[in-house]
């Protein structure tokens, strides 16, 4: 019978302009310093900085994707994207952890050999390295901390995995310094790829159930349908269909069963009824379909 869209615009857009905005000054920081590992592993040699340099390389092109991608994510909708351009971030989440994944492999691959041949480091280098990895690395992560995009969720990933990786050579570098436990270095390195796996896997998981829109984690169609059918006139509430366009931007469409004798304004009340309700779950976009018993509704689920 009738259709109804609800909007909040104004929150979600500020977030957005703040989102593309670490996302941009986390990627220069981070690539300005992997230009300038490059040159300190060549300078002392080390080759556990020159392989955190391509690594972070690899952490930067991941970002200037975010980067990239969140930008085009803010457009507004067209004849294309009817419903905007909001899930162009969650490809660039995909990317990003899929680089992560493969660069924790690698890392695992190279270190076991190192493991059993374990190969001299230059110790002192590798600490001021390492302490100016912590601070670069851990004011990056610190300005995309509290972040609910997805692509910042995985950007918080790789920038964790620096910060670990960078605490893990200072110890180690100390360590090494003072036994010549050269082994000490693989070792750490393999523990944090595989902790920083859990983490992507977890990401990527979540994205992914986004791609398959999946009821976002937060919310409940039941808590949903309950609350719906405590509006006055409403008999009978079906079709409930709730996800995500991109972990923030939640959409729900469903119909709405009043009396046959509904009159028009029973029917305004209804709707405007139902879209506080969807509000009071964070629904940032509703459709409601009010019907009355004769209809006969032609979907299968209903």
């Amino acid at each position: 019978m009738a259709h109804q869209h609800g909007h909040h615009h104004g929150h979600h857009h500020h977030h957005e302009h703040d989102s593309s905005g670490k996302l941009r000054a986390v990627f220069f920081i981070n690539l300005i310093f992997a230009i300038l590992e490059l040159i300190g592993g060549l300078l002392t040699n080390s080759m556990a900085i020159l392989s955190d340099a391509l690594h972070d390389l690899g952490d930067s092109m991941a970002i200037g994707l975010s980067w990239i991608f969140e930008r085009i994510s803010r457009k507004k909708r067209d004849k294309n994207f009817s419903y905007g351009y909001k899930r162009f971030s969650l490809i660039s989440a995909t990317i990003s952890g899929l680089i992560l994944f493969a660069g924790s492999v690698i890392i695992i691959i190279e270190a076991i050999p190192r493991f059993w041949n374990p190969e001299p480091v230059q110790t002192f280098g590798m600490l001021i390295f390492s302490v100016l990895g912590i601070l670069v690395n851990g004011a990056a992560a610190w300005k995309m901390w509290g972040g609910k995009t997805a692509n910042e969720k995985v950007v918080r990933w790789h920038l964790l995995e620096d910060v670990l990786g960078w605490v893990a050579v200072l110890i180690g570098s100390i360590v090494i310094h003072f036994t010549d436990w050269y082994f000490i270095d693989p070792l750490l390195s393999i523990g944090i790829a595989v902790f920083i796996l859990f983490g992507v896997y977890r990401t990527l998981s979540e994205t992914i159930t986004i791609f398959l829109q999946a009821v976002p984690d937060d919310l409940s169609v039941k808590a949903i349908h309950d609350q719906l059918m405590t509006i006055d006139h409403v008999s009978d509430v079906h079709d409930i269909h709730v996800w995500t366009m991109d972990g923030q931007y939640n959409v729900l469409s469903c119909h709405l069963v009043v009396e046959d004798d509904a009159s028009a304004q029973v029917v305004a009340a209804v709707k405007r009824e139902a879209r506080k309700v969807a509000a009071s779950f964070g629904i940032n976009h509703q459709t409601f379909e009010v019907e009355t018993r004769d209809d006969v509704c032609e979907y299968e689920d209903c």
